[in-house]
C-alpha cells in the first residue's frame, strides 16, 4: 500500500509539472488603433503561439473596463499551434483609447499577461 501511494504521489506531481510547461508568445502585446472615426470597426486580434511543450489553456481574459470585450480560443492549444484573443472596443466613444486586457493561462513563465490597446477616436 505504501508503494502504491508513493507511486500515485509521484505520478500526480509529475503530471502537474508537465502540465505547467506551456508557454504563450504573442505576436504583439500592444495594438495601436491609430486615429479612427467614431463608429468604425473596433475589432482587433492579438495572435499568439504556444511555444511550450504542453497544451496551453487560456483560463480567462478580461479588460480594464466594460467598453472593451475580449473573446478567446477556449480549446487547449497544442505545442506549436496558434490561437487568438479578439478584442472589441466600443468606438462610439470619442477620445483617446488606453485600455488593458489581462490574460490568465497555464503558461509556465507568464501565467498572467497584460495586453494593451491604444489610439484615438474622432467624430
Amino acid at each position: 500500500m505504501k508503494k502504491f501511494l508513493t507511486f500515485v504521489f509521484l505520478a500526480f506531481f509529475g503530471v502537474m509539472a508537465y502540465a505547467q510547461d506551456a508557454q504563450i508568445t504573442f505576436k504583439a502585446e500592444e495594438i495601436d488603433y491609430g486615429t479612427i472615426k467614431q463608429g468604425a470597426d473596433g475589432v482587433r486580434i492579438f495572435e499568439f503561439t504556444n511555444t511550450g511543450k504542453a497544451p496551453l489553456v487560456i483560463a480567462n481574459a478580461y479588460s480594464s473596463c466594460g467598453c472593451t470585450v475580449p473573446t478567446w480560443t477556449n480549446q487547449p492549444i497544442a505545442p506549436g499551434a496558434k490561437g487568438k484573443i479578439e478584442v472589441r472596443y466600443d468606438t462610439n466613444r470619442v477620445g483617446p483609447i488606453s485600455k488593458t486586457i489581462t490574460v490568465q493561462s497555464n503558461a509556465k513563465d507568464a501565467p498572467t499577461k497584460t495586453l494593451r490597446i491604444r489610439g484615438t477616436i474622432v467624430q
